[in-house]
């Protein structure tokens, strides 16, 4: 978090108490989407990265972050159509290492969104320990709080669809399959979803994280 809300952040750990068990609009998040290149979670690897911060119940578009990674194994070819990067693409793209330093410090003193988060949850959490760091963050899935909000009816592959979730909530959709724009979308469908399930009791960050939580437990 940023400035004042930052220090409030550290005392309130300090005295023990839950940062996150305040109004939702008072954190600080961090939404992220990657493309891989593939979704095998032991063999496949992070190709592109795009996040966005939403700070005081706002998307900050000027924090917009995008960049490629230099993968260590092959591009699948239904990877490839997904998200149209070629192994050319990517040949001299930085490694994983510069990736993983970008996103950890966008994370400090944030919560980590994502669509069907247990897949960049997954992804990053390996890349991370590969070069030495936890990811130690709180993580919200926009996809739990779209079941939660009775709006989470999935395709075929078990996940509900963020392009499809996005139009049922009357929002744009920003360049479908493409990192930076994947991420402006769940943005925007959790900022609309959080509002939502704020008339229904859910105020707090806290609700959510334990919402995914929960949601994830089921699931499994």
């Amino acid at each position: 978090m940023g400035g004042a809300a930052a220090v409030t952040l550290r005392s309130l750990l300090r005295r023990g108490d839950d940062p996150f068990d305040q109004p939702w609009r008072t954190v600080d998040y961090l939404v992220v989407d990657l493309e891989t290149t593939g979704l095998d979670l032991r063999r496949d690897a992070i190709a592109s990265y795009g996040a966005t911060v939403i700070q005081n119940g706002r998307m900050i578009a000027a924090h917009n972050v995008y960049g490629l990674v230099r993968p260590d194994c092959a591009l699948s070819p239904a990877s490839i159509t997904v998200h149209n990067l070629r192994p050319a693409d990517l040949a001299d793209a930085p490694p994983l290492s510069e990736a993983v330093d970008t996103l950890d410090a966008l994370l400090a003193d944030r919560v980590l969104i994502a669509h069907a988060a247990w897949i960049e949850q997954s992804f990053l959490a390996r890349a991370f320990k590969a070069h030495g760091k936890r990811l130690r963050c709180k993580i919200i899935d926009t996809a739990a709080m779209a079941r939660a909000a009775d709006l989470g009816a999935a395709h075929p592959g078990g996940e509900p669809n963020l392009e499809r979730l996005a139009t049922k909530l009357r929002l744009p959709v920003d360049s479908p399959h493409h990192a930076l724009g994947d991420a402006i979308t769940t943005a925007q469908v959790f900022l609309a979803l959080a509002a939502r399930l704020a008339r229904h009791g859910h105020e707090t960050a806290r609700s959510f994280i334990d919402l995914t939580a929960a949601d994830s437990s089921r699931r499994r």
